[in-house]
């Protein structure tokens, strides 16, 4: 049975892992095309962020007795949804995906307290839910799915900075000391005399 500091460790530690990943990144790394996949990395956090959303209005669902319809719809079509995701979020500003990706983080813990640590870990309490219980629904929709992002994101962050030291070397080794330059006798120059 996992208890709620667990399920919020997990939360917290992965969190911390891709924020960490990035936290070199310029904003236009950030929102560049195809750094991921086809996705820049703004496009994962706000994919994710819709996804937390998507379990914090199924938290309510279930707190109200209700079947959670679009996060059992979007667990059972995974490439719809985030595509979906993608087009609903793709014009959004970088700040506004950033807020949206803590704010709905909190959200997520905030409800953890609504249910019991039994009622999280009950295999058989959500029916819909095919044998999984609440805790392993949250782990696939957060902590696991950002786990994925790791590893990509800091290999994505590396390549910028690699390529951003070659090109500074580029730079370095087209320029040429002041000391190095000689001064050539200027034929029409009469100081001499």
């Amino acid at each position: 049975m996992q208890t709620l500091d667990t399920i919020l460790d997990k939360l917290d530690d992965t969190r911390e892992q891709l924020l960490m990943a990035i936290e070199v990144l310029p904003d236009e790394a950030l929102v560049e095309e195809a750094a991921i996949g086809r996705f820049s990395i703004a496009d994962v956090l706000a994919i994710q962020a819709a996804w937390e959303a998507e379990l914090v209005t199924g938290f309510m669902h279930i707190d109200q007795g209700k079947q959670p319809e679009r996060l059992l719809k979007a667990l059972a079509d995974p490439k719809t949804y985030n595509k979906q995701s993608y087009l609903e979020n793709k014009e959004r500003s970088l700040d506004s995906i950033f807020n949206d990706y803590q704010l709905v983080r909190v959200q997520v813990e905030q409800w953890l307290d609504a249910f019991s640590e039994k009622v999280l870990n009950d295999r058989k309490r959500y029916s819909y839910f095919h044998g999984k219980s609440l805790v392993q629904i949250i782990g696939e929709v957060t902590w696991e799915r950002e786990l994925k992002y790791v590893s990509p994101f800091s290999a994505f962050a590396q390549s910028w900075i690699d390529s951003r030291d070659a090109a500074t070397l580029m730079d370095a080794s087209t320029f040429v000391p002041l000391s190095d330059l000689t001064l050539k006798d200027n034929p029409h120059d009469d100081t001499s005399n």
